[in-house]
């Protein structure tokens, strides 16, 4: 059998594609001139750059929720990652686009993710307020140009622009982010909205009963009913958060083929220059996810123990910035340069955000921990799991 090369894959792009898919063949390039593969397809490329890359293995110590720790089965910031991106791609294929790419910016969206969630992420931030600020996509994007070190003739993954401009799209109003990009948004809000509470409710911290007002999970539970009355409680909930992932994918993909159908751009860059996302829920769909997006804010990312965890791992970041501000010759000797260029703060908030939970407690344990604290931050035998991240 004849190997297929990147050009017969390219062809094949041209042929199963929409219209208005970005194409590989099409790609801006690279910030670093490399030539072309002689097998792979150019977003197939980036996609196993950053699958090797050290950022996203560290994706599997990293909180979602802070329920990590506290159950095998419980999502970590990798599992999220690895959900979004098979979401990402099932919408693609029912709508012509391309999928490498579209798996590609899942992938490496959260590869500047701080540890311990998104509360992290704003304490980083504030830290940062005289040195340029912190935001996780903006940090992903530092990775994946600067920080990564693979190759011998520069920094970073050398990734297309395509996807680096999906991890950070420009800001210009008239211009859209590609309909790749947009996928990974559309299943990004579904695994979140999907996959958050299906873990709070495997963790106990939200209750069935609770969601009985939540028109979204009413809907679907009845529907489940009619179809299987007799099903026991625990895989009836189970099979309504599966459900309401798959509600979600289809009224994603309906809504925007018939967006597609009405706009008809006639090329990728035709659909950004749309002037508005064309890859959407429908309103109602719309909607109804906000009302599930509040539920979760006040019922589970504001929970007493969550909230309790996530106070006490701002703590440990902000002892660990003030502790290497201090300190910065113990960072990693390769941050020298970085420390002369962009200056400590920034050097240092690298650092803390390449960490995991685990590796930032043992950090904090080390150099600047008190007893008292990290016996708050560990699982207690007289307190529930589903409050406390293991210190391991």
């Amino acid at each position: 059998m004849p190997i297929r090369t990147r050009k017969d894959w390219e062809k094949k792009e041209s042929l199963l594609f929409s219209p208005f898919a970005t194409k590989s063949s099409e790609s801006l390039g690279r910030k670093h001139s490399e030539e072309s593969h002689d097998f792979r397809p150019e977003f197939q490329r980036d996609r196993e750059r950053i699958v090797h890359s050290s950022a996203f293995r560290s994706l599997e110590y990293k909180t979602q929720i802070p329920l990590n720790g506290t159950g095998d089965h419980v999502r970590t910031r990798l599992t999220h990652t690895i959900e979004v991106a098979s979401l990402a791609r099932s919408l693609c294929r029912s709508l012509g686009l391309n999928e490498d790419l579209a798996e590609s910016i899942a992938l490496a969206r959260d590869l500047g993710h701080p540890p311990f969630g998104h509360p992290v992420e704003h304490t980083l931030d504030q830290l940062m307020q005289d040195a340029g600020g912190f935001g996780r996509r903006h940090q992903s994007l530092r990775v994946v140009e600067q920080l990564e070190i693979k190759y011998p003739e520069f920094n970073g993954l050398n990734l297309t622009h395509e996807v680096r401009q999906g991890l950070n799209p420009l800001p210009r109003t008239e211009s859209q982010p590609s309909l790749e990009s947009q996928a990974v948004d559309l299943a990004d809000e579904i695994a979140h909205s999907c996959h958050d509470l299906e873990d709070a409710l495997e963790s106990g911290l939200i209750e069935p009963t609770a969601l009985l007002g939540i028109e979204l999970w009413k809907e679907t539970e009845s529907t489940v009913r009619k179809n299987y009355a007799r099903l026991d409680a625990e895989r009836t909930r189970r099979f309504v958060a599966r459900c309401l992932a798959d509600h979600l994918m289809e009224d994603a993909t309906r809504s925007s083929a018939v967006n597609l159908a009405e706009l008809a751009p006639s090329s990728a860059a035709d659909a950004q220059a749309a002037g508005h996302r064309l890859l959407t829920f429908t309103l109602p769909m719309r909607v109804k996810i906000q009302n599930l997006r509040t539920f979760l804010s006040e019922n589970l990312y504001h929970h007493p123990g969550v909230r309790e965890v996530n106070q006490r791992a701002c703590q440990v970041l902000q002892g660990l910035f003030e502790f290497y501000h201090a300190h910065p010759h113990l960072i990693a000797e390769r941050a020298v340069l970085r420390i002369k260029k962009e200056g400590v703060s920034r050097a240092v908030c690298d650092f803390l955000s390449s960490l995991t939970d685990r590796t930032a407690l043992q950090y904090y344990a080390r150099h600047v921990g008190t007893d008292d604290l990290l016996r708050e931050l560990a699982v207690q035998p007289d307190r529930p799991a589903t409050s406390g991240l293991q210190l391991v």
